[in-house]
């Protein structure tokens, strides 16, 4: 199993397929893009599915998820989906994805073994989309979300991020429209993980205005630890339920005791948490033909040195290096 110094037990794994995204969303990336991962520095399909057999059959894994960058940009996805549902035993295999391409792929995901997808969906005004994204795909995200929601990729789950000035006040309606379309709604505070660093606490909208929004319109009873568990979503019941809206709240309340997560980058690089400045190099080992047994050894390492905490709530705390497109959400 892979556990740490504190005793948590990572049965999460989080596996970015691409940097590359279609979007130039203004809290991730400049308008301009990055400088992409070149080719031969990518996990080729072979060694992704390796790399999560691995986890699954020898690490302990239960659950997978599959991000980017944009995982829909990549050519193997749905090949590679249906290698893991292969699987013994199955692990449990979502998606985090923009909905650009839904459309066109979520039925073939669903023949191949997805479960459900998470998509990202900040406004529900066009204009406002595109200057938050920097490009005009609104109506392509919402016939995704009907094309997720029709190939029952369920529950579909909706990610936003508020931010000043721009959709702030918008999550009221956010919610409205989430529960009459029977979608999971989970406002995450914006994380200091821009590749142009321009991230500051004094401006983000914390998950306490978040609430405070919401509760002028909608009756919010708090679920509770015991249901919550390892997930990252403070979730609340709305006017009694069923429907329910999550809140991540990376930055003001952290939940790292009860983190269960590892992370896999695009090139093979293993991260212990989402903010951590080092990386455990698994490509060098597979592309050197080590045997299963030494990969699992270098996981196990990497994973046994993961921090107590992300270090947010430090004075010193240093962003990474990296941006969420390279780390994987």
């Amino acid at each position: 199993m892979l556990i740490d110094t504190y005793g948590r037990v990572a049965t999460d794994l989080r596996v970015s397929l691409t940097d590359k995204c279609n979007l130039r969303c203004s809290y991730c990336m400049p308008e301009e893009g990055l400088q992409w991962l070149a080719k031969p520095d990518l996990l080729s399909d072979d060694e992704i599915v390796r790399l999560i057999r691995i986890a699954v059959t020898d690490l302990g894994i239960t659950e997978v998820r599959f991000t980017g960058g944009e995982p829909l940009l990549r050519p193997g996805l749905v090949g590679i989906v249906e290698r893991c549902a292969a699987l013994e035993p199955r692990p449990k295999m979502s998606l985090t994805t923009n909905g650009i391409g839904l459309k066109r792929t979520a039925a073939a995901l669903k023949a191949a073994g997805l479960d459900r997808v998470n998509v990202s969906l900040d406004t529900l005004r066009p204009e406002v989309f595109k200057t938050l994204t920097r490009r005009d795909r609104h109506d392509d995200v919402l016939n995704g979300l009907d094309a997720a929601r029709a190939a029952g990729l369920t529950p579909v789950k909706i990610n936003t991020v508020l931010m000043p000035g721009l959709n702030d006040d918008e999550a009221p309606d956010l919610l409205a429209w989430a529960v009459a379309n029977d979608y999971e709604l989970r406002f995450i505070e914006q994380m200091p993980l821009d590749a142009q660093h321009g991230w500051k606490r004094d401006g983000m909208i914390t998950a306490g205005d978040i609430l405070q929004s919401l509760r002028t319109r909608f009756t919010l009873t708090e679920e509770g630890d015991e249901e919550r568990g390892s997930a990252p979503a403070e979730r609340w019941i709305v006017d009694g339920g069923p429907h329910r809206v999550g809140v991540i709240a990376s930055v003001t309340r952290p939940f790292c005791a009860a983190c269960d997560r590892t992370r896999l980058t695009a090139d093979g690089q293993v991260r212990n948490c989402l903010f951590a400045r080092e990386e455990t190099d698994l490509r060098a080992a597979l592309r050197s033909e080590a045997p299963d047994e030494e990969i699992a050894r270098l996981w196990k390492l990497a994973m046994w040195g993961k921090k107590a905490g992300s270090g947010l709530d430090d004075p010193t705390f240093l962003q990474p290096d990296r941006p969420m497109s390279a780390i994987g959400g």
